[in-house]
């Protein structure tokens, strides 16, 4: 993760990286249907759209996803 100052900010503002399904299938070990299923089912995170049909999923979202699963 990168922080990045905002002039006038008084925190630094935190930059994510957007990661696409074969990282994140990578880093979860999940296949994409699970994913899926799992995404409509509220027990994953939902991706952004970066316009037609391709989507990714914030970085720091899988994240804590994968902190939340493995506590």
């Amino acid at each position: 993760m990168v922080e990045e100052m905002d002039k006038g900010a008084i925190e630094p503002r935190r930059v994510t990286r957007l990661i696409r399904l074969p990282e994140v299938q990578h880093r979860v070990g999940l296949g994409r249907s699970t994913i899926y299923r799992w995404m409509s089912e509220g027990k994953f995170p939902k991706p952004v759209s970066l316009g037609g049909y391709s989507v990714a999923w914030p970085e720091n979202e899988i994240d804590e996803w994968i902190r939340r699963r493995t506590r």
